[in-house]
């Protein structure tokens, strides 16, 4: 008896079924069942736990070209939400015993408890050529102990997702009313703590805020008001904010823009009001001033994409998630383009020319990913502060 047929590979435990009816076997862990959803990958070496828990990631599955993931656990101060956002998860390597003082629990278990189905053992360098080449394609991710599965039906039902285009995912990660947050930023040794000194009012728009992204305005001296998606002009503007966000979402910019936008206009229509928008909330501003968006083929997603400030020919590092972008053509009179992209030069950046309006497509926070482009919080900050004084 030959040395193969005495210890036989293990069975496939799960599988990830592109539309184009190429299989992937592998491992399965986490939670047992099937999704489907867009297939990215990311860049990021670390916050794999960000990044799962990031709500722009609803109606996606991640897979990472960094192999060392699950290997420092997970814990409850990073979590970008209160649970997991993305659709799956797809990794190089199985994930291993977590090896961190901080972790609280293991990946895998934490997956399993949210619902969220993961795959290991798979090729990610090939599957990471596969989405440049052709585009994030769509796909069913399934886990079965018993390594059972219907191939033909997994791919169909690949083929007959529609897909983000048209899609309107906000509505599905805002919140449900409008909270009051006034934590700010990590750090040594106290961890997490809240502003004691009244600040600035500013009402944020939830696409699907990350908990950094409100921590950064808490830090750079900020009174934050949540308000949902679905928020008027009327009841932004009576709050009387010293400063309108826009958050960071999910989905296709012009779907959500049905409503996004009208409010977004009215409150533009309070010329000496600062706005601030990253990632979905900087696509709603563009679309909100006459601009377009479009479908990209496999989107940036990562903690290192260098993007250039157009007015100081300075270059950030930055965090980046997201499937659509700006078209920079069709950026009307008196909206300028402030940054673009080192990788394909697609818009990174707006400005309404003469007003404390503007935008950035990447998530500056930092969370995963460096802390570059913190300063736009506190120019956010200081344009309020100019706004006061006069």
């Amino acid at each position: 008896m030959s040395a193969s047929s005495a210890n036989p590979a293990p069975k496939p435990t799960a599988c990830l079924a592109l539309a184009d009816g190429t299989i992937f076997y592998g491992k399965g862990f986490g939670a047992r069942g099937e999704t489907v959803a867009e297939l990215v990958f990311n860049t990021a070496m670390t916050g794999y736990q960000e990044i799962m828990t990031d709500p722009s990631y609803a109606g996606q599955i991640v897979t990472f070209t960094f192999p060392h993931i699950g290997n420092v656990g997970v814990n409850v101060e990073d979590d970008e939400t209160s649970r997991p956002s993305a659709a799956g998860i797809v990794v190089k390597w199985d994930p291993t015993e977590a090896s961190s003082w901080r972790a609280t629990a293991e990946l895998d278990g934490w997956l399993a408890q949210q619902g969220q189905i993961g795959i290991g053992g798979l090729d990610t360098r090939r599957l990471t050529r596969a989405i440049r080449q052709q585009g994030a394609p769509h796909v069913a991710l399934a886990h079965d102990p018993d390594g059972n599965f219907d191939i033909e039906a997994l791919v169909a039902k690949a083929r007959g997702w529609k897909g983000l285009v048209g899609l309107d995912l906000a509505k599905g990660v805002t919140c449900a009313q409008s909270y009051q947050w006034r934590e700010m930023r990590w750090a040594w040794p106290e961890g997490y703590v809240e502003r004691s000194t009244p600040g600035l009012r500013v009402v944020a728009i939830d696409y699907g805020a990350k908990r950094n992204i409100l921590r950064c305005l808490a830090s750079a001296g900020c009174d934050v008001t949540v308000l949902p998606a679905t928020a008027t002009a009327q009841e932004v503007l009576d709050l009387n904010p010293d400063g309108v966000f826009l958050s960071n979402g999910p989905g296709d910019p012009a779907a959500t823009g049905v409503y996004a936008v009208p409010m977004i206009q009215g409150v533009l229509q309070r010329t000496d009001l600062p706005v601030f928008g990253i990632c979905l909330g900087h696509q709603m501003l563009a679309l909100a001033l006459g601009a377009r968006t479009v479908k990209m083929n496999h989107g940036h997603h990562g903690a290192n994409h260098p993007v250039k400030e157009l007015n100081t020919g300075k270059v950030e590092i930055t965090s980046m998630n997201h499937g659509f972008t700006v078209d920079s053509q069709t950026l009307p009179a008196g909206v300028v383009e402030t940054h673009v992209s080192l990788f394909d030069g697609s818009n990174c950046g707006i400005a309404l020319a003469g007003r404390p309006v503007f935008s950035v497509q990447y998530h500056p926070e930092a969370s995963p990913g460096p802390q570059d482009s913190y300063y736009l919080f506190e120019r956010f900050a200081a344009a309020m502060q100019k706004n006061r004084a006069a």
